[in-house]
């Protein structure tokens, strides 16, 4: 075998080895959209926001800046249903990502049902107790219970 045959030997043989994807929920491209989707929703630009979100999530059904994303995106917009409907397949598939309980009981807040929001804003506190959020959690549950 020449050396021409080795070469286009390995490489042929490089070509055709399986290719091993990155995992979605961790790949460092995904967090950079998310974090560009939380920010368009912060600033208000909620449409951008639900499209920059919803493409992660496409890739990692469970991505937690993307759902935070899409929560604030959504309830900004004014889609309680579209909001519940989408937080509760995340806690479905992966109970422990804390924002989709604010976000699903934001979304329970503004239709006026009381008794889901506040197991969802409990559900919050318990998994993110140190998230910024939190305060205004306590004072919407203190306001509820007075």
């Amino acid at each position: 075998m020449t050396k021409l045959e080795a070469a286009l030997l390995v490489a042929v043989t490089l070509a055709s080895a399986p290719v091993f994807a990155a995992d979605p929920c961790t790949d460092p491209a995904n967090l950079t959209k998310a974090n560009d989707a939380l920010a368009k929703a912060r600033a208000q630009k909620f449409a951008d926001a639900v499209t920059g979100a919803s493409a992660v999530l496409a890739a990692c059904p469970t991505h937690a800046v993307a759902v935070q994303a899409l929560g604030n995106a959504l309830v900004g917009q004014k889609l309680y249903d579209d909001v519940i409907a989408r937080m509760t397949a995340v806690i479905v598939a992966k109970p422990d990502v804390a924002y989709a309980y604010l976000w699903r009981g934001y979304g329970h807040y503004y239709k006026k049902q009381p008794d889901k929001m506040v197991g969802d804003f409990q559900t919050f506190l318990r998994l993110a107790p140190s998230a910024p959020e939190t305060a205004a959690v306590r004072q919407l549950l203190g306001a509820l219970a007075h």
